[in-house]
C-alpha cells in the first residue's frame, strides 16, 4: 500500500531504549532511516481484494470494514482536525501521543483511523501453518519463552476484552515485548493508555470485525486470524 505522507518537515528524534524505534509519549514521531513509516491522515487504498483473505475474513465482511466503518473514521478524523486547528504538517502518531488535550471525537477518530491502517497491512492471504521468520521468532521466545506461550496468551487478552477493542503486540520503551489490550479504538501510543509502547500489530476485536461469519463466536474468529498474520511486515516493524 501506498503511505501518504502529509509532512512539512522532518526531524530527528534519539531512540530511547526502543532498539531503534522512535516512541516517546509526548514527542513528535518523525521518521527515520529504517524506522517504519508514519500512519497518514488519509484512508489509504486497501492493497488487496475484499475476498483476498477468504474463508477466514469473509468478503462482505471485509467490504464494510473497510469502505463503512474505517471510511468514517477517516472521515470524521479530517472534521475533528479541521475543527480543533491541527496542522496535517504533524503526524497522525504525535497527535495520539497527546490525545489527552484533545476531544472524545479526535480520539475516537484519530485512534480509530490508526488502528485500521495498521490493520489492514498485517494481513496477508492465509496460510497454514502461518509463523514467524527464525528471527523474529528468537524475539518472541526470548520475550514469552515459547510461540506457543506468546499466542495463548495474546489469543487471552483479545477474548478477554470486554465489549469492542483491540489485542496488542507492543515494544515498550525499555525494548520489551508485552501484551496487551485496549478498548474501543484506543491503542498503545495514547498518553491515555495503561500500556504504552509502539505496537507491532494490534487484532480488532469489535464486532463488525467478524459477526457476519463468526456471530459471537470471537474465540473462533482469533483462532482463524493467525493464518493471516504477515510475519514480514511485523518483523519489519520491530527490525
Amino acid at each position: 500500500m501506498k503511505e501518504d505522507f502529509n509532512f512539512s518537515r522532518r526531524q530527528f528524534i534519539k531512540s530511547t531504549g526502543m532498539a531503534g524505534l522512535a516512541v516517546s509519549v509526548g514527542l513528535d514521531w518523525k521518521q527515520q532511516d529504517g524506522l517504519p513509516a508514519p500512519i497518514g491522515w488519509v484512508q489509504q487504498p486497501l492493497g488487496y481484494s475484499y475476498n483476498a483473505l477468504e474463508p477466514v475474513i469473509d468478503a462482505q465482511t471485509m467490504e464494510i470494514h473497510y469502505t463503512k466503518h474505517a471510511a468514517a473514521y477517516a472521515k470524521n478524523l479530517a472534521e475533528a482536525v479541521k475543527e480543533e486547528g491541527i496542522s496535517t504538517g504533524i503526524s497522525v502518531e504525535s497527535v495520539l501521543a497527546r490525545i489527552s488535550k484533545y476531544s472524545a471525537k479526535m480520539r475516537n477518530n484519530a485512534g480509530g483511523h490508526y488502528n485500521h491502517e495498521l490493520f489492514w497491512k498485517t494481513l496477508h492471504k492465509p496460510a497454514e501453518g502461518n509463523l514467524p521468520g527464525e528471527k523474529l521468532a528468537a524475539l518472541i521466545r526470548r520475550n514469552f519463552n515459547s510461540f506457543e506461550a506468546f499466542q495463548k496468551e495474546f489469543n487471552t487478552a483479545a477474548a478477554a476484552r470486554f465489549g469492542s477493542g483491540w489485542a496488542w503486540l507492543v515494544r515498550t520503551p525499555d525494548s520489551k515485548l508485552i501484551i496487551t489490550s485496549t478498548p474501543n479504538q484506543d491503542n498503545p501510543l495514547m498518553d491515555i493508555a495503561e500500556a504504552k509502547g509502539f505496537p507491532a500489530f494490534g487484532l480488532d476485536v469489535w464486532e463488525h470485525a467478524y459477526y457476519l461469519k463468526y456471530q459471537n463466536r470471537r474465540p473462533d474468529y482469533i483462532a482463524a486470524w493467525w493464518k493471516l498474520v504477515n510475519w514480514d511486515f511485523i518483523e519489519s516493524r520491530l527490525a
